[in-house]
């Protein structure tokens, strides 16, 4: 919907939590822990609590499709000969609060698709229909109601002939 500032706005995607976790998900888990949380003495003294604190409120990828409400890849790089990128986002605590998919192509805003969160842990995903030209690197942040940015990827979006 146009609104005269320049931003497409569009309509999100939000899905209920339900299906498996894929093993892009447990490996940014596992790297978000601290070392802490595997080391323990022999004897058991020492032991230290791991708080979910250390958890991030938002893990995030790019993938070229979503099926059964998970990402069926993970991109960093893609081709100019790809037309439609996803950007999805496992929200966590964040229940009742409206975040936001925005997307940027080098410094400029592109698009904001705003979702709600409905519950502890949340699932959404956005899509960009992209032109062959519009090359470089495009970034999503996933903003708060209040204007925190609580994660961000980048991906590059090349020319495929090169």
């Amino acid at each position: 919907m146009a609104r005269g500032d320049g931003i497409e706005r569009e309509r999100g995607t939000t899905r209920q939590p339900r299906g498996r976790w894929g093993l892009g998900w447990l490996v940014a888990v596992l790297l978000a822990l601290p070392l802490s949380a595997f080391a323990r003495e022999p004897d058991g003294a020492g032991e230290e609590e791991v708080s979910l604190t250390s958890v991030p409120n938002a893990l995030a990828q790019f993938t070229t499709a979503v099926e059964d409400r998970e990402p069926v890849d993970q991109v960093t790089f893609v081709g100019n000969d790809v037309r439609k990128i996803y950007f999805f986002s496992d929200l966590r605590e964040l229940g009742g609060r409206t975040v936001i998919h925005r997307w940027l192509h080098g410094d400029a805003v592109r698009a904001e698709v705003a979702f709600e969160v409905q519950g502890p842990r949340w699932r959404v995903w956005s899509s960009k229909e992209l032109l062959e030209d519009w090359l470089g690197d495009w970034t999503v942040e996933i903003v708060t109601d209040d204007g925190e940015v609580v994660a961000a990827e980048t991906f590059t979006y090349k020319d495929a002939g090169r």
